[in-house]
């Protein structure tokens, strides 16, 4: 397969907690959507500081996506919501009235989880409602083939301290602290690939960044991969895929 590189203009977030619905609005400009990003900030959720952290999740990301009228598919690898049983051990996909009532049970049960656990709970609820897909696959070089050749971009969750191999982050300014610090989560657009090279285009909203100082660079398989899943740690942990409905327009793209 030839290189596949989409183009995907990013800005850099306005602040600290910004960088998911920058990375949203990259999206819809892709798909030559005039939002500003001051909209998409003030609309996308985010989460209120304190015991529930700050930032936004990707569900809540695919929400505001499908309140705009695109289709929202969740590629999820977060076993402290979701079961793997809830999906089909072949394609992976969800009968969706089945997980929104085993969430709605596993609430229940799990009420000593804590606040932020029932608000990304009820955050899946809600996009399942508005018609949101979901799904668990294998994170493979394939499952990025599939997206980024048909000129989707996707925007996924990770563990920024992972990606960019720096120091935890401690306090409310984020002050590296490689003793007291924690790991931090963050949100890319992934926008490219160079399947034999195994390398991977992303497009990122903290272009200052420790790992690579750069807001477009190429980042090699094996390390996406496990920022990628070690995004569980703080609720990531997921690609969020969005597609207009018709009636936007498709930004061409090289193959």
């Amino acid at each position: 397969m030839d290189p596949v590189e989409l183009g995907v203009d990013i800005q850099w977030q306005p602040n600290d907690i910004t960088c998911g619905p920058t990375c949203l609005h990259a999206v819809y400009r892709f798909f030559a959507d005039p939002v500003s990003l001051e909209e998409v900030v003030a609309s996308a959720r985010a989460l209120p500081g304190e015991q529930l952290g700050r930032g936004t999740l990707a569900v809540m990301l695919g929400i505001d996506a499908l309140r705009r009228g695109y289709t929202a598919h969740l590629i999820t690898f977060n076993l402290q919501v979701f079961d793997p049983t809830w999906f089909d051990r072949t394609t992976g996909e969800a009968d969706e009235h089945l997980v929104s009532a085993r969430l709605t049970e596993q609430l229940a049960a799990k009420r000593s989880l804590g606040p932020k656990f029932a608000l990304a709970t009820e955050a899946y609820l809600e996009f399942l409602s508005l018609g949101g897909t979901i799904a668990t696959q294998d994170l493979t070089i394939s499952l990025l083939a599939r997206y980024l050749t048909k000129g989707l971009p996707i925007l996924t969750g990770l563990s920024s301290t992972y990606l960019y191999k720096c120091a935890r982050e401690y306090g409310d300014n984020d002050d590296y602290d490689d003793v007291r610090g924690m790991p931090q989560g963050h949100f890319v657009i992934l926008h490219g690939l160079n399947r034999a090279r195994r390398l991977v285009s992303v497009a990122d909203p903290l272009g200052d960044n420790p790992g690579f100082g750069a807001a477009d660079y190429k980042v090699p398989m094996s390390r996406l991969t496990c920022a990628i899943l070690l995004g569980v740690l703080t609720y990531d942990g997921n690609l969020l895929v969005i597609e207009p409905k018709s009636g936007h327009i498709l930004k061409e793209h090289s193959a």
